[in-house]
């Protein structure tokens, strides 16, 4: 029985009755197939570019409503935003750099980049699918009374820049758009919270304002000064690798002595480290020079 399979999978593969194992046949039949990986586009970028992969949450209004998010800002989705994007870098260490918002998150691909061959949707599908699925692996660590109702989707696209300046132009976007939504969410979320007003009066009593209308609504009517709001709300979070001292017990035996000891040892690792900064101004990237050095 296993001669006569053995015999049809020769037959089929187009290898000729009695050829030895039917090793040349079987070889002939990769040949044969094998030209369908020219269907396969060429998705490799240009090189020395900045490779961008920005990454959104599909549908996050709805499903933050029916995970109850703490309105404006839930500080459990947030930081479960940046662990997930801190397991992408420590995953994939070619990521010079990546900025977070909301339910987005950038990741900035060094320019000399030779990972997955330069292949956009390598980096594109590595990095949301190492994201997604963190996101449901780390959910019960930030969200403990609320449980994950269903599984949260991500999309992606990838864009290139090729220069320094293109790029911090591009994550200056991304923080001013941070403000700008936080702003109005922070006076949207009053009115409808501690005013009483529908979502539809919040939104018609700010269609028009602009930022220091906005600022004076939270000021004079409910004592809010936006400039004191977190950070992490105002700026956003940076991800950046940073030198970092850690200190660790250690059992060790003395010399003469009989029994181990515990010592405690400073080890220096290299870590992903969140910040929540400008880097819309010239501080942020004379303080951390590697990021764009043209070695990176």
């Amino acid at each position: 029985m296993l001669r006569c399979c053995r015999a049809a999978v020769a037959i089929a593969a187009g290898c000729a009755p009695g050829s030895p194992r039917g090793c040349r046949g079987l070889a002939m039949a990769k040949s044969k197939f094998e030209y369908v990986r020219d269907f396969e586009a060429d998705d490799t970028v240009l090189p020395n570019c900045w490779i961008v992969v920005r990454l959104d949450g599909r549908n996050f209004h709805r499903f933050s409503e029916q995970h109850e998010f703490k309105k404006p800002n839930d500080d459990r989705a947030l930081q479960l935003m940046t662990k997930c994007a801190q397991t992408v870098m420590q995953e994939l260490e070619d990521i010079a750099i990546a900025y977070g918002q909301s339910d987005e998150y950038s990741f900035v691909f060094k320019k000399k980049s030779r990972w997955f061959k330069r292949r956009a949707s390598k980096f594109m599908t590595h990095v949301v699918s190492q994201f997604s699925s963190s996101y449901v692996f780390y959910w019960k660590d930030y969200f403990k009374d609320q449980q994950l109702l269903y599984p949260p989707g991500f999309d992606g696209r990838i864009v290139l820049y090729p220069s320094n300046q293109n790029l911090k132009d591009y994550l200056s976007w991304r923080q001013a758009d941070c403000h700008i939504n936080n702003l109005y969410n922070t006076v949207f979320w009053m009115l409808v919270q501690r005013s009483g007003l529908t979502p539809v009066q919040a939104q018609e009593r700010l269609r028009g304002t602009l930022a220091g209308d906005k600022n004076e609504i939270l000021f004079s009517e409910f004592n809010i000064n936006y400039n004191n709001e977190p950070l992490m709300y105002r700026k956003g979070t940076v991800l950046i690798w940073q030198k970092v001292n850690e200190v660790i017990t250690k059992k060790i035996k003395l010399p003469k002595e009989e029994e181990e000891k515990e010592v405690e040892v400073t080890r220096t690792k290299t870590k992903v480290v969140p910040l929540h900064c400008d880097i819309i101004g010239d501080q942020f990237w004379e303080e951390y020079p590697q990021i764009l050095a043209e070695d990176s």
